[in-house]
């Protein structure tokens, strides 16, 4: 089960946090929201995300960060699968 963290940030900081989700190198997916709840832009990440790929993702979030004032992050990671649980009986 995917575990998601959320950052309320403004929009002149955006560009430079994405980029710090992206160089963490663990999130699966990024969605960005502006301050009413409204979904502005959600994009997957792979871990064989090369820059050039990624740079018209960047510059899609640089225009977005131009257009609002304060927006929220989301970021999904993998979680920590659950163990299984086995039965046994003799």
């Amino acid at each position: 089960m995917p575990v998601k963290e959320t950052f309320t940030i403004s929009g002149e900081s955006l560009l430079k946090k994405i980029k710090e989700i992206v160089a963490d190198g663990n999130a699966t997916k990024i969605t960005i929201a502006d301050s009413s709840g409204k979904e502005l832009i959600s994009f997957p990440l792979t871990y064989g995300l090369m820059g050039a790929l990624l740079a018209p993702i960047l510059a899609a979030v640089g225009a977005v960060a131009a257009l609002v004032t304060e927006c929220t992050i989301t970021v999904e990671k993998p979680g920590d699968e659950e163990p299984e649980v086995k039965n046994e009986s003799l």
